[in-house]
Order: structure tokens, then C-alpha cells, then sequence
């Protein structure tokens, strides 16, 4: 069944949904356990790991560890606090309260799309932060898109 356009603004706003969810727990529900349960679950209702390998390259990654291809390096940018990854100091910890996206544009090819554009953090203080986003998915066998792509940036200042 080829991918629709809704169910890609539906699926960016799973991943949004659930950054929020990582953020509040963390700011109101007990501390980084309570995070880390919440984006292992993001993750494994997210992210296609039962494919293989995915390609994940954070906003906020260098060095040897500037891409991740498993839950465990994906986790640890989410929620840090994992000593195999030092520099992670958990992007899903930020008091994030609010994601909405813009497109720049899609490709659909049935069970596999690729969206570009914008995505707006918005924090507890009210602060806006822009990032570029490219997300790959796939259909599981469940029928829902998983993120295989996730690539992100911040925009370009000259």
C-alpha cells in the first residue's frame, strides 16, 4: 500500500508527540528513568531497527560518533547519561513542549517516502529553535512507518 501524505504528517507527528513526551517526563515524572522508559518505547514505535542498520545522523553529533545505526546510540542521543556515548548529553531531556514541522517536499515510492523541511522545537520557556530534517520511512508489517532516515541540522548561517 503506497504511503499517503497524511500518514507522513501523521507520522512526523508521532515523533514530535513523543519528544514531548521524553521532555515531560523527564521535567515532571521522575527524573531520567522515567525518560528513558518513554523514549524506549518512542523508539521502538518509531524506528524501523527490526529492518537493520538505520541512518541516523543527530543535530547535535561529531567525532567518531556523529552517526548512529542502532537503538543504543539513538537512545543515548535522546535521553544521554550512557558512558559509551560521553558527548550525548540527551537532546529529549530539553523541556521540549511543543514540535511542528513545514515541508519543503516528499517522495513517495509505495511502502517507502522521504520528507525534507523544517521542524520548530518549542520549549517550556516559550524558546523556538529551527532545525532541518530529513526523514526516511518505511511500512512495517503492521502497517506503520518506521523512520529508517533521520537526518538533521541546524540551518546554515553565513
Amino acid at each position: 500500500m503506497t504511503i499517503t501524505e497524511t500518514e507522513l504528517a501523521e507520522a512526523r507527528a508521532a515523533w514530535g508527540n513523543g519528544l514531548v513526551a521524553i521532555s515531560t517526563a523527564y521535567d515532571e515524572d521522575g527524573g531520567i528513568e522515567a525518560a528513558r522508559a518513554i523514549a524506549d518505547d518512542v523508539l521502538d514505535r518509531l524506528y524501523g531497527f527490526e529492518f537493520g542498520p538505520i541512518l541516523f545522523k543527530p543535530t547535535l553529533s561529531g567525532g567518531a560518533q556523529t552517526f548512529r545505526t542502532d537503538k543504543p546510540g539513538t537512545l543515548s542521543y535522546f535521553v544521554g547519561h550512557n558512558p559509551d556515548f560521553p558527548q550525548d548529553t540527551g537532546f529529549g531531556l530539553k523541556s521540549w513542549r511543543k514540535v511542528a514541522s513545514e515541508t519543503s517536499s516528499f517522495f513517495v515510492e509505495g511502502d517507502v517516502a522521504i520528507w525534507m523541511g523544517w521542524v520548530f522545537f518549542t520549549s517550556k520557556a516559550g524558546d523556538v529553535v529551527k532545525v532541518e530534517k530529513s526523514f526516511g520511512y518505511r511500512r512495517a508489517a503492521d502497517g506503520s512507518l518506521k523512520l529508517v532516515l533521520h537526518h538533521s541540522s541546524l540551518p546554515y548561517e553565513a
